[in-house]
This record gives C-alpha cells, structure tokens and sequence, in this order.
C-alpha cells in the first residue's frame, strides 16, 4: 500500500475505535440523528420497547419461591440488569426516552430473568403506548401498527431503494469533463491552420485499468493532433492536453460548437462532451 492507503487505514481504525470503543452511548446520544428521527415519526401507535408498568411495579426484591401478591410486588424484581445492558445507560422502566435506539437487548436480559423466576415473559417488550395501556393483545397491537401512516413509510421507503438500485445499475463507468486552455484561447501555427487547446478529465468509476480514446467533431477537417489515447487506473482520474486542428480553410471567425467523443478501449462504452472551437478574425 502507498502512503496515502497506510493513512486512510489508520484514521479509519482510529475512528472506529474513538467511536465505539471510547466514546460509545455518547455518540447514540449526541452524534447519532437516529434519536432525532424518533421524535419527528412517532405516535402512540409505533413499535417501540416498552416496560408493563402495571404488570411490574410495585418492584422489589424476593426469592424464588415467593408469592409476589403476598408481598404485593410486581414482577419486577429490581435487579437492574436492564439498565446494565442498555448500550446508551438509561432505564427503560423509567419509560421511552430519546435516547433508546431498539436494540431490545433489555428486554432479552429480562426474559432470562423471568424464566429464571417462573415468571410469563414480555415485562419489557416490542409493543405500543396505546397497545400497553389498553392491554392489547399482540394480534391487536400488529393490526394497528400496520396502520396507513405506515403503509406509506414503506412505499416511500421501497420507492427510495428501488430508485437508488437503478441509478447504481445505470451509473455511467467513467466521466468526462472538457475544459478550455485559459492561457491560449486559438493560435494560427503552420501553413495558417488553426489551433484550440483543451484539458479533458477522465474519470475512471470501474475497479480495473482502462484504456480510452479521444475524437472530435462539429467541423469540417476538424481532428485531434495530441496524443489520442490515455490509460486511467481503476477508480482514479487523469487529465490529458488535446490540441485539436483546424485546416486553413475559409471559415468564419468567432466561437464554434464541436464535440469531444471518449471511447473506452476495453468495455463498449463512450462518453461525449461538448465544448466550443474559436476562430480567430484575421
């Protein structure tokens, strides 16, 4: 690898180690715009991770073999390993907050907890605010979130993706753009032909070498006397200096539409470019 590969390599290590394994819950908490989305999208309907109050609390500690409804106890059995798996530090039983990404690792922990004590599972769970509150089943609470406002999420979401999948499938392999020499605008060289300098960049968008060839047109006896073929390496870019001739025929002066044709050498695909041939007066 080059210096620059070696570079890339150790900031992004850096960076992946900064970001999950230093600064972690903090960037779920203050980077992450997951958080900001949730708040703009939410209603009492979505899926979220909810804690049963009503099934939970009162919470305290109890053995194994105790009846909770003689210690009048919920189910809860205090232990805060809910809180302790909870990747950015809250307590979910304290109810939804920003910054819970539903990741479920509370309610997963909780269920091993329930099973530990004999308990039905679900005091944390995948459910919804009016679905906790009413008691719902979870036929009842799918029926609900599968609501129109979410049916619409989802085509839009579906049309984003398909449209992405297509201008990936119909991305062109390599761009060109064609830029005028600023220092000579046209210049009149040997036997009074006329010459326009130009610098094209191609750009190289497959992951192997390709070879590419450069033609012009849009006036009679119009050709390219530079060199006419370039190699670009995969997924880089190279300028090249086109002198393009104009036999000394009569034509008017001022600026004439001609266009750059770049043909790949190694796959069947071209690149055309417009750009402008002036003529001086004599």
């Amino acid at each position: 690898m080059g210096a620059w590969e070696v570079f890339w390599v150790f900031f992004y290590g850096m960076a992946t180690y900064g970001n999950a394994g230093f600064l972690r819950e903090q960037i779920c908490k203050h980077m992450c715009p997951y958080a900001r989305f949730q708040s703009a999208m939410f209603d009492r309907d979505t899926l979220v991770v909810a804690y049963d109050q009503a099934r939970g609390e009162p919470r305290g500690a109890r053995s194994r073999k105790a009846d909770p409804s003689k210690l009048n106890l919920g189910t809860c059995v205090n232990c805060n390993l809910c809180f302790q798996v909870c990747p950015t530090g809250i307590d979910i039983r304290n109810g939804l907050q920003y910054e819970c990404i539903g990741c479920g690792a509370c309610a997963d922990v909780c269920d091993t907890v329930m099973d530990k004590m004999g308990y039905a599972r679900g005091l944390i769970k995948y459910a919804t605010e009016n679905a906790m509150l009413g008691g719902w089943s979870k036929q009842q609470t799918w029926r609900r979130v599968l609501r129109p406002r979410v049916l619409i999420y989802t085509t839009i979401l579906l049309i984003m993706v398909v449209c992405m999948m297509v201008s990936l499938q119909q991305r062109k392999p390599f761009k060109v753009d064609v830029v005028r020499d600023r220092g000579v605008m046209a210049r009149v060289v040997d036997g009074g032909k006329i010459e326009n300098v130009y610098r094209l960049q191609i750009m190289n968008a497959t992951e192997s070498l390709q070879r590419y060839s450069v033609t012009v047109s849009g006036l009679p006896g119009l050709e390219v006397t530079s060199d006419k073929q370039i190699e670009v390496a995969a997924t880089e870019s190279r300028w090249m200096v086109v002198r393009a001739l104009l036999p000394a025929d009569p034509t008017e002066p001022g600026s004439h539409v001609i266009k750059f044709r770049i043909d790949s050498l190694d796959i069947d695909e071209h690149d055309s470019e417009k750009s402008t041939f002036i003529v001086p007066e004599n």
